[in-house]
């Protein structure tokens, strides 16, 4: 079958078949959806990335289709009752185009927020920075993919002049001899990728782990690195440490295509390995082990993901792997390199094109004023109309509905009720807002909250484009319209932009049908000119047109013209800095930012269990997932839990400064007796993040996740 659509042959009505990608994460399997008498069936697809394979979530992705909890009419909160009714669009619509400009006029531009998601498409990605910037003409947009990449987009801005998940192909993943894992968990998070990780063995590689929980991948691996939460920064400076000491580093590669290594170097002369075992618990022998593998390969990987990077140091953790990866002289290497695992299906494509508070399209910095004449000049406004930069995600959320912060919230493809650190507070936040909106497929919890719910097409009825964890875009393929009452997250944006248009004031009026114009509703117009936007900025997708995505495997950026190449790998001949060189930069370990102590004496960190994805509103609903993981657990070692007289199954609470969580006890020797471990994919009493430390990393705003002080006790 050719990569799109096709109606197979045959008496009665014939199946319709399109060749697509999983909704899921950012591994974007490829798949095949087919449709016969109304039923949706997902058939397997070789793709560079899975192989043809896929896990749970992914075949059991088309049961979301006619759920019969499925968004069908847009619904309003009656004032008199507060219950969520059903209303007409143009009901919804009047309703938020009025209270939005009812508080701008009141309380000015600002006064109104948009929070994305890292599943939107790019061309809904783009089109929503694009509607803030200039609908709303508000600087307050973040996303939830500030939650996901951002600790190690920002270290790898600094270190490359880039950020891009993976800076090659995964398929390089199997060419490695040592393979370095930290804080990623795929065999749970993305099991198609195990693939990749087993024929790296098969051919004779080393695979290591570093991960407080022996998780389903670190118990594959040949070596497990297993420390104390937030101690990975102190792991990281002794391994180089520890290469330095024994000759590893490549001298040659560091003085021609670096700079900043003596600083380094005098940095991590402290950090002798009996120090980092001391702090983190890792015995010196394995800290060695590791940088030999490392130091002695022929090709080496060093890969990390959100257990190092969700901690209020999490730009300097991951700072210390590159350190790590120049000095061994890696980037850029044939086979070899650094990268970090993207979480979330467009988390890549998703923060490239203007949802992250101080970016526009193509990854420019709105702070720039070329890139903003640049952008302003697609979008067919005065640069100076462009607002500045916004604020982190957390600090958004924190501030919502406080004196002079955003007293409106629009939300497309996120539900911060369940994924925020401290839940509860942002609840709260949520509720005492004037005006909130919530665009999504099913009624979440954040949806719940809504005075106005807008019911959006799923993946699988409307075209687009993604990009995955590689930089790799690929085109989303529609298998058949929304439903009857459901519209695309586009045409609502546009719906929008025309009834806000109407509605500014005498003077500033910008003609309706011209608002309509700027904001299309065809993906594929919309992608032309994201096209545009980002010509000539670092993630350039100039070159890249659906066409060509078609008759290959997707187009990997940068990719500048249509008739070049693109590039599946970053590096080989100059960084993306002024000079073409990489930035080595001084890092040292500092403690969490809750420490603990006698009231709450354990660690807690949270991840993902196989089942399920992200706040659970899709997969919680899968009857298959739901029978395979029906409930949210803690994860005590045995020892520990004896000392609490705790049994298996027990009802416990988990307690911090900031609220509490309940669910069974699962008593596994796999987990750190000081460490407490529950996933984050329920609400209600279950909630993990009602328990986490909303602190945040001062360069990136990546929030603490992955580890705060608690207690726990029988519930």
């Amino acid at each position: 079958m050719t990569d799109g659509a096709r109606s197979a042959t045959g008496p009665g009505r014939s199946p319709r078949e399109v060749a697509t990608h999983c909704p899921y994460c950012a591994l974007q399997c490829g798949m095949v959806l087919r449709e016969d008498a109304g039923a949706v069936t997902v058939l397997p697809r070789q793709f560079p990335t899975n192989r043809g394979g896929l896990c749970q979530k992914g075949w059991t992705a088309a049961e979301l289709l006619d759920h019969p909890e499925r968004l069908t009419t847009p619904l309003l909160r009656d004032p008199e009752t507060g219950e969520l009714r059903p209303a007409t669009w143009a009901a919804a619509l009047d309703r938020i185009a009025t209270g939005i400009r009812a508080i701008q006029r009141e309380a000015g531009r600002d006064a109104v927020a948009v929070f994305g998601g890292g599943g939107l498409t790019n061309e809904k990605a783009y089109a929503l920075g694009k509607f803030a910037r200039v609908a709303l003409r508000t600087r307050h947009i973040d996303y939830n993919g500030r939650f996901c990449m951002s600790s190690a987009a920002a270290a790898g801005l600094r270190a490359f002049g880039v950020d891009r998940g993976l800076p090659f192909p995964l398929a390089d993943l199997a060419r490695a001899d040592t393979l370095l894992l930290v804080g990623a968990n795929p065999a749970e998070t993305m099991p198609p990728m195990v693939r990749w990780l087993n024929e790296q063995r098969r051919n004779g590689g080393r695979l290591i782990v570093v991960d407080p929980r022996a998780t389903a991948t670190a118990r594959q691996a040949d070596l497990h690195l297993q420390p104390l939460p937030g101690t990975d920064l102190a792991v990281a400076n002794a391994l180089l440490h520890i290469a330095l000491t024994e000759g590893w580093i490549d001298q040659a590669y560091v003085a021609e295509r670096t700079t900043g290594f003596p600083v380094v170097r005098r940095s991590v002369a402290a950090w002798w390995p009996a120090r980092a075992e001391q702090l983190s618990g890792v015995p010196v022998a394995d800290l060695e082990a590791t940088a030999r593998a490392l130091g002695t390969a022929g090709r080496a990987i060093i890969l990390t993901a959100r257990g190092a990077e969700q901690h209020a140091k999490g730009v300097d953790t991951v700072t210390a792997y590159v350190n790590l990866a120049l000095a061994l002289g890696l980037p850029g290497r044939p086979g070899s390199g650094y990268g970090c695992l993207t979480g979330q299906g467009n988390g890549q494509g998703g923060r490239e094109h203007g949802q992250k508070a101080d970016q526009l399209p193509g990854y420019r910095r709105i702070d720039d004023p070329a890139a903003r004449e640049h952008v302003a000049g697609v979008w067919g406004v005065p640069a100076d109309e462009l607002p500045g930069p916004g604020v982190p995600a957390t600090e958004l959320l924190d501030s919502l509905g406080t004196p002079g912060g955003p007293r409106a919230l629009l939300v497309f493809g996120s539900n911060p009720v369940v994924s925020a650190p401290r839940a509860s507070h942002v609840e709260r936040r949520l509720r005492g807002l004037d005006l909130l909106v919530v665009a999504d497929l099913l009624l979440s919890e954040t949806a719940a909250l809504a005075d106005v719910v807008l019911p959006t097409a799923q993946w699988a009825e409307e075209d687009g484009t993604m990009t995955n964890l590689e930089g790799r875009v690929l085109r989303r393929r529609a298998l058949r319209p929304p439903p009857p009452g459901v519209r695309t997250d586009l045409a609502i944006l546009a719906d929008l932009a025309t009834r806000l248009a109407a509605a500014e004031p005498a003077g500033a009026a910008r003609p309706a049908a011209t608002a309509a114009a700027r904001f299309p509703t065809d993906p594929a117009t919309v992608f032309a000119e994201l096209r545009r936007a980002s010509a000539g900025g670092p993630a350039d997708y100039a070159g890249i047109s659906w066409s060509r995505i078609d008759t290959a495997d997707g187009v990997f950026w940068p990719c500048p013209t249509e008739d070049g190449p693109d590039t599946p790998r970053l590096f080989t001949e100059r960084f993306a800095t002024p000079d073409g060189r990489a930035r080595f930069h001084p890092v040292d370990h500092r403690p969490a930012a809750e420490p603990v102590c006698a009231d709450y004496p354990l660690h807690f960190t949270t991840g993902r269990v196989l089942a399920q994805y992200q706040s659970g509103t899709q997969t919680r609903r899968v009857d298959a997932l739901r029978r395979a993981a029906p409930d949210a657990f803690v994860e005590l070692h045995p020892d520990l839990a004896a000392r609490l007289g705790i049994d298996d199954g027990d009802p416990v609470r988990v307690t911090s400064r900031r609220g509490d969580m309940r669910a069974p006890a699962r008593l596994s020797p796999t987990i750190r007796p000081d460490t407490v471990f529950a996933p984050f994919h329920w609400a209600g009493p279950a909630r993990a993040n009602s328990v986490t430390n909303d602190a945040v990393d001062p360069i990136s705003g990546m929030p603490e996740f992955k580890i705060c002080a608690v207690r726990v006790e029988k519930a």
